[in-house]
This record gives structure tokens, sequence and C-alpha cells, in this order.
């Protein structure tokens, strides 16, 4: 091989191998994942004000709630009933239940009770027919006692056996008087106790006749009051199939248990918003404090309140929430029970402060801490937490413009799973 056919060969193998390399780079350059971009805020500096948000239900405030009645059975059946969200005036019939047992019922304590006033007029007839033949037996032995003592009185001018005759014929006939006056006193109490125990069955039919009458009333639930009627779910027996979901409320022909609700009529004049608001607002709130709501279903329109009621918190760990009860102070006659509303309570206002949003801000181990964006990276810098909401937080240690990340950059750093990567990708597009 001539020196100009090595050279030409070293050439051509350097271009390959320049272009092999090149290539290599391109191909690793694009199957290699890009570092993932952290979410960042910048701190800034601005007023703030402490608010609090949640999402209630509007109920009314004094509420009459009624209920299926207790009339002694396990059932009861709604023959008649209002529909939801309709008008009633005080006295108004809202529920209705079938009184066919209770009427039957009423027939038998009815008839019960005839037949005890009617023994009790035997009883007292027995009572005093058995009083005038006893009478009349104490009268017999009188007369005869009074015969006997003119008998002893002629006792001087007879034969001794004659007189001691007399003598025993006057002491039987008073022991006769002495028996039938006995015998009156034993009838007369036997009587009356025959009398007082027709008289207990007269009294019992008496009560199971006006428990028939008062259950028959009870079957039919008024309203106490004017407002609007809100229909209960049903949660008697089969309908707790509905596992999970949205038990339906009670219908015309359901049936239900005896104090299972059945209605309520909150009370037009004085609305209130059930709440259950994050434990870490907490401390935002006091009772009186106001606010302003917003009805779902009226569009556009803000109503003033004031928080009524503050109560104890429950939950998970992960999840802890108080109920807020607002009351408000100028009700419209649009609203109706159960309708949804945020309201927004503005604790505080706070000028001139440093804040960045609450997710920015981390605790640990006592720290309270940010990711700050450094020429080497995120790195861990504590600051000090001033006030904090459910969305902003104020600090104190860093300064304005100065960028911290709004999540761990070591997790972030983590090669995302590749459905995860995806999904990112279809966020970012």
């Amino acid at each position: 091989m001539t020196f100009r056919s090595l050279v030409v060969v070293l050439v051509v193998l350097a271009a390959v191998g320049a272009a092999a390399w090149g290539g290599f780079k391109v191909y690793a350059r694009v199957n290699t994942p890009a570092a993932a971009e952290l979410p960042a805020a910048k701190v800034k500096r601005s007023p703030v004000q402490i608010t609090v948000t949640a999402r209630g239900e509007l109920q009314g405030g004094n509420t009459e709630m009624l209920t299926a009645p207790m009339t002694g059975s396990d059932t009861l059946v709604v023959t008649e009933l209002r529909e939801p969200g309709e008008t009633v005036k005080e006295g108004d019939t809202v529920v209705q239940f079938d009184t066919t047992q209770q009427e039957y019922n009423l027939r038998e304590a009815e008839a019960d009770l005839a037949e005890a006033e009617q023994k009790v007029i035997q009883a007292e007839a027995d009572s005093q027919a058995s009083d005038e033949e006893s009478l009349y037996a104490v009268a017999a032995a009188e007369n005869a006692v009074q015969l006997a003592e003119l008998e002893i009185r002629r006792n001087q001018f007879l034969s001794s056996i004659t007189a001691r005759q007399n003598d025993l014929a006057l002491e039987a006939a008073q022991n006769r008087l002495r028996q039938a006056k006995q015998d009156l006193n034993n009838k007369k109490t036997t009587a009356s106790a025959a009398i007082n125990i027709q008289k207990a069955n007269e009294n019992r039919a008496r009560v199971m006749a006006t428990t028939a009458k008062k259950n028959i009333e009870n079957m039919t639930l008024k309203a106490k009051t004017a407002g609007y009627v809100n229909i209960q779910t049903n949660t008697f027996g089969m309908n707790m199939i509905y596992m999970g979901m949205m038990l339906p409320t009670v219908q015309l022909g359901d049936t239900v248990r005896p104090g299972m609700p059945i209605a309520q009529i909150p009370d037009v004049k004085s609305w209130e918003i059930a709440a259950r608001v994050a434990e870490l607002d907490r401390g935002h709130l006091a009772v009186n404090q106001k606010v302003l709501v917003a009805l779902v279903a009226l569009p556009g329109k803000s109503f003033p309140g004031h928080v009524k009621t503050l109560g104890g918190t429950t939950g998970p760990t992960w999840d802890r929430r108080f109920e807020c009860r607002i009351e408000l102070d100028q009700p419209a006659p649009e609203m109706r029970p159960g309708m949804t509303s945020n309201f927004v309570i503005t604790a505080e206002t706070l000028n001139d402060v440093l804040w960045i949003p609450s997710q920015a801000l981390f605790e640990s181990d006592g720290r309270t801490f940010v990711y700050l964006k450094t020429p080497k990276g995120y790195m861990p810098h504590d600051v000090a937490l001033v006030k904090r909401s459910e969305s902003q937080a104020i600090v104190t240690g860093v300064s304005e413009g100065d960028t911290v990340s709004m999540s761990n950059p070591d997790q972030g750093a983590k090669p995302a799973p590749a459905q995860q990567q995806g999904a990112m990708k279809a966020l970012q597009k």
C-alpha cells in the first residue's frame, strides 16, 4: 500500500469515527430524560389578608323535625306527604300515616269499654240486691230479739223450765242478729271489691280507647310553624342496600319505622350554614366574627352573616376538622334548605409582609424551613413563621424576590415511573 492510499484510509476512518461519535451524542441527548423542573414561587412583599374559606349546607336556624310516632307498631306506611320545598303554614298537615290498624284497635277498645261499663252496672246492681237481702235478714233478726226480750219479761210468772227456754231463745236470737250483721258487712266488702275490679277493667278499657284515639291523632303530623318542607332520608330496612350511595328520601307509600325523621321545617326567619373547617384555620375564627356567604343556587348575590358556634375537632390525623355554624343576618325569601354555600371570613389584614404559598413551607423535627434556590441548587433554609392560612404563609428570614421550591427537591430528583412521566407530560401540554 502506498503512502497516499494509507492517508486516504486514515481520513475515511476519522470521518466515520467523527460521525459515529456525533450520532452517539445526539442519541444520548435525545434518550436521556431531562431533569424535572421543580415547581417554584417567588417570595413576595405585599399586604396579606388572612381569610378562611369553606363550603357548607344551608339549614333552618330553629328547625322543627317531624318524626314518625311511637304507636306500638313496628312499621308505619306513609299515605300522604307534602312535596319537598312546598310552603306550609302553622297547622297544615305535612305527613299522614295509614291508620287502619289504629282504627281497628280503637273499635276493639271501645267495645271492651262498653262491656266493662255494663259489668260495672251489673256489679253495682248485684251489690244493691245483696245489701237489701242482708238488711232484711238483719231486720228479721232484730225483731226476733225484741220478741224474745218480751218473752223474758214473763219469766217471773212462768215455770223455771219455760223461763230457761225463753233465755235460750233470746240468746239464739241475739246470735242470729250478730251473724246477720256480720254477713251484711262481709257482703258489702265483697260487693265493693267486685265493683272495684269491674271499674278497674273499665278504666283500663277507657285508657286503651284514649290511647288508640291519641295514636290516630299522632298519625297526622302537622306543622307547628310556617316554613318550607324538607323531606328526610329514608333509612328503613332494605334501603340500606345503598351503601356508599346517597339514600333516597321518604316517598309516598314508603314504610318507615317509629321515631324515624320524616320531614324538617326550617324557620324561614332564621337561616344557618353548617360547615366543617380545617383545623389549621381554628385559630383565625371567633364567635360573632363577620362572614360573607355566597349561595351556589343564587349566583351574583352575597349575604352577610356571623360565626354562631365553633364545635369540637374530629376526624383522622390527616384531615382534622371542626364544625362551624354561620348565622345569616339578612335571609332572602328564595333561600331553600340544603342549598350549597361558600363562605369567606376575613380574619385580619397584615400590611407590608413577606409571604409565600403555604405549600412552600416545610416543617420537620421542630424546624420551619423552605427550599431556597442558590447557585448550588435548592437548599434547606430556616425561616420564622408569623401567620399561616390554608393558602398563604407569612414568614421572615428570606428576602423579597427569592425563589423557593413548592416541593421537596430530593423527592423531585428521583426518576418518576413511566406512567407518572406520561401524566406529567400530558399536564405540561
